[in-house]
């Protein structure tokens, strides 16, 4: 069962980010707090979303997908970005990932929304697999670029 996020389920979200840190080796890298995501997701202006699948038998969230819009120039509409999809290890191969993947493309298509995009590590073989399998295709001649920490200070900070 896939269901949209509620404010009680912070603690869970926030479990299942940290799990995914672990699992991509960046568990130091992932210092977002649970009032830090309760208020992206639920504040007074929410800046993303979140799925969770719910395993049918216990009850408990075993997956999560947090993801944001986008906008695209060229397609005039916007677009969903997703920036965490994780199914908890003892879940996976249960059809949960198909499933919130399923559930955003459903949002995509209802809303007018022209793509569904995310990025996957390099090195993660069986994340790539399974996404080809549902038609996803790799964007080869994009390479992403990001500005963190010092260097975000040095271009956007007071003396830039």
């Amino acid at each position: 069962m896939i269901r949209a996020a509620t404010p009680a389920d912070v603690p869970v979200i926030h479990a299942l980010i940290r799990e995914l840190a672990e699992y991509e080796k960046c568990v130091d890298q992932a210092r977002a707090s649970e009032e830090q995501l309760r208020e992206a997701l639920f504040g007074a202006r929410p800046a993303a979303y979140a799925h969770l699948a719910v395993d049918d038998a216990s009850g408990e969230p075993v997956g999560l997908a947090l993801w944001f819009l986008n906008f695209s120039t060229w397609r005039g509409v916007h677009g969903i970005y997703l920036e965490d999809l994780y199914v908890r290890p003892s879940a996976r191969g249960g059809g949960h990932g198909r499933a919130l993947l399923t559930e955003l493309a459903r949002i995509c298509v209802e809303r007018g929304y022209g793509r569904l995009e995310w990025a996957v590590l390099n090195w993660n073989r069986p994340a790539i697999g399974f996404y080809e399998s549902l038609g996803a295709r790799p964007q080869d001649e994009w390479t992403v670029y990001r500005l963190t920490d010092e260097a975000l200070e040095k271009l956007g900070g007071p003396a830039a």
